[in-house]
Order: C-alpha cells, then structure tokens, then sequence
C-alpha cells in the first residue's frame, strides 16, 4: 500500500522551520512527523491569533518544544533532568509566571513548560512588568495550547486553575496550586500573586533531586 504523502504546509516559511527542525532532530524523528507537528501547532496558534506576523515563528519553537517532549518519552524512564510542566486555563498569567521563575531559579537544572487549556492571545503585560522587576527575562514566551506530548513528558504537572480540563496520565505526579488569577488586577496585586508562586517554587525546588 502506498504511503500517505507529507502534510501539505500553509506557509513557505513554515517549510523553512520544518527543514531547520529535521536537520535538529535528524535520526531521531521523519521528515513526515516533523512536517506534521509543526502544522499542527500552526494550526492550534491560529485559532486564537488575531495577528499573525510571528506565528510561524511560535508554530516553530512550538512543534520543537513538543518534539522534545516525544524524544524524552521515548527514553529510559527516570532518565534525564526533571520535567514540570505547569497548566492553567489562557497561558497568559499564572502558569508563566510560575514557569519563568521556576527556569530562572533552577538555573538549568529544571526542564520546565507551561501551557494552556484555552490559551489568550498574549501573556499579561502586569506579568511581564512584575517578571521583569524581580530579574526574570521571560521575553520569548508565548501562550501554547496543552498537548499530549508535553503532559506525557512530564514529571510533575502543576495546574493553576484550570479545573479538570488538564488530562491525567498514570504514573506523573499532580500538584495544584490555588494561586489567585491577576487578569485585569493592578500591578500591587500581581506582585503579591508572583510573590506567593515564588514561595510555591522554592517548596518545589525542595522536593526535587539535585536542584
């Protein structure tokens, strides 16, 4: 029986992305998976993109965050850095604020995402200001969609908020934490909310090995 042919990619440029992120993961993962990740989550950005100037960009770094995630399943269990991925409901607040301090503080030692189960067109900007004041550069985030792969991925999922939209998989440890919502709160506020999930990092950093 002939074999499907390649998913048909909406941009040149996403073509482009495919070549970079085939060459990356070379070995390890076909031409015909990797085409189809990245038109996925260009497809997946454009549901909620009003403006779509960089969403190829996103659908790259997104489709190679979910192959890493795939690549990481694919090993030993019990292999490699600890993974926490945090959930809430838009990406926008909470989970990346959780997920920036949780990466500037792990220095490395942490593979950390974060995603959305009905992801907002951009991150907060009283996020972004009250990161940027503590020391924490979280320019290139973006809000994802949740995805298989990155749950699967996971050791220990953190949601904040989202309710039971977030799947369960067997076997990965699951954390909530009722962390106030700073959409639409003044600056004073999301301050205070960062400063309540920093004291929920440094309770994880606890309980990690070797962080």
């Amino acid at each position: 029986m002939a074999s499907s042919p390649p998913p048909v990619l909406p941009d040149d440029r996403l073509a482009t992305g495919a070549a970079r992120l085939a060459i990356r993961y070379r070995g390890q993962f076909s031409a015909e998976t990797i085409q189809g990740l990245i038109v996925d989550s260009y497809a997946r950005l454009a549901e909620t993109a009003r403006i779509r100037t960089h969403l190829v960009v996103l659908a790259e770094h997104l489709a190679a965050e979910r192959l890493d995630a795939l690549a990481h399943i694919a090993e030993a269990p019990g292999t490699g850095l600890p993974r926490v991925l945090f959930v809430c409901s838009h990406n926008a607040g909470r989970s990346q604020m959780a997920a920036a301090l949780l990466a500037h503080r792990a220095a490395g030692h942490v593979v950390v995402s974060s995603a959305g189960t009905h992801p907002a067109e951009t991150i907060n900007p009283a996020v972004m200001q009250a990161l940027t004041e503590a020391g924490v550069q979280a320019a290139d985030a973006f809000p994802k969609p949740l995805t298989d792969e990155v749950v699967q991925a996971a050791d220990i999922v953190i949601t904040m908020g989202c309710g039971d939209a977030c799947p369960v998989v067997p076997g990965r440890r699951y954390l909530d934490w009722p962390v106030a919502d700073p959409e639409g709160a003044p600056i004073a506020v999301v301050r205070d909310i960062r400063d309540e999930i920093d004291a929920h990092i440094t309770e994880l950093l606890d309980s990690l090995p070797n962080t």
